[in-house]
């Protein structure tokens, strides 16, 4: 069954969701309601609305309130993008102008605060603390990823495990917590949260992975941007960092990346792009996001063999083929 099989069998209840995260961002001024439906329209895979629903289908499954988990998780998830393209000067964004690039960084900054607060405010609607407080928590660990990314740009000498603190923070937190609040919310055993948890985590991680993976592999067409945009902006992925390793390439990365940083990125990445490639860090960032996928379906062994089960291990093993 492919991907997209899934997504259709959610196409319903997905396209509420979609309807909820429009009514959701509706401002009365101008330009927050411009730019707030600007980036909701550029789309995107709704990935992390796709595991409340389904982690939701784990026990009592009411659309009416698990709504209340799936659009603040891909609120927070806009916000967190509108931030970035601020960072990274990022001009594009899914083959769009990103909002930094239509309006300019103060706005986008603006747009970004007013989509997380437009997030705290849907959640309020459920009255269950603990929803809210692994909520705010992920949002702080989120934050702090975040300015981890900073700190490390260009940073040649962090290590594997620097790395993986930072994508667990800025990435993996979210989708692991869609995962877990979709069950809390459905009022499933703690048990069962708790895996749906794990499993989250460990797609969440393989998910970055592969991201990096595309950055430096894909194509403008496939990921909406050109590849080497992260090392541009000084930001040392995974296959970067295992290449760093190979003792016959060291001296020429470090060079290459030393030329991109005094050119503050304003310069052709191609060369470091193919060094890259042509080294093993691909292939151990793939190795490594195998692993993940592994440990999240191994997450998920004895949850309830019911539809939305296999649905999830469908998605991790797309998450960790996936070309775009």
């Amino acid at each position: 069954m492919k991907i997209l099989d899934i997504y259709a069998r959610l196409k319903k209840d997905m396209n509420y969701i979609e309807r909820e995260l429009e009514k959701s961002i509706y401002s009365d001024y101008t330009i927050m309601r411009e730019t707030s439906a600007h980036l909701l329209k550029a789309g995107g895979k709704r990935i992390r609305p796709v595991f409340v629903l389904l982690s939701g289908q784990f026990n009592d499954y009411s659309l009416e309130q698990l709504k209340h988990i799936a659009v603040p998780m891909e609120l927070i998830h806009m916000a967190t993008l509108v931030h970035d393209d601020v960072i990274d000067d990022a001009d594009t964004r899914r083959g769009q102008l990103t909002v930094k690039s239509k309006w300019d960084n103060r706005i986008a900054m603006y747009t970004g605060d007013y989509i997380f607060a437009k997030a705290l405010g849907v959640v309020t609607q459920l009255s269950n603390p603990t929803v809210h407080q692994i909520m705010s928590k992920a949002i702080v660990e989120m934050c702090i990823g975040e300015m981890e990314q900073i700190r490390f740009f260009f940073h040649t000498g962090q290590t594997v495990r620097d790395y993986l603190l930072r994508i667990k923070r800025k990435t993996a937190l979210l989708i692991a917590i869609s995962c877990q609040l979709g069950a809390i919310a459905a009022n499933a055993p703690k048990s069962i949260s708790q895996k749906l948890y794990l499993f989250g985590y460990n797609v969440g991680m393989a998910f970055q992975i592969r991201d990096d993976i595309l950055d430096l592999c894909g194509t403008e067409q496939q990921i909406g941007k050109p590849p080497g945009s992260d090392i541009k902006q000084g930001n040392m992925t995974i296959p970067i960092i295992f290449a760093l390793q190979e003792p016959q390439l060291r001296e020429a990365l470090l060079k290459e990346i030393e030329r991109i940083h005094v050119l503050d990125g304003q310069t052709n990445v191609d060369t470091f792009v193919r060094m890259i490639r042509d080294s093993r860090g691909i292939a151990r960032a793939e190795a490594m996001a195998a692993r993940y996928i592994e440990k999240a379906i191994a997450a998920l062994t004895d949850l309830p063999d019911i539809q939305a089960k296999q649905d999830l291990v469908r998605i991790a093993h797309f998450v960790g083929n996936r070309s775009y």
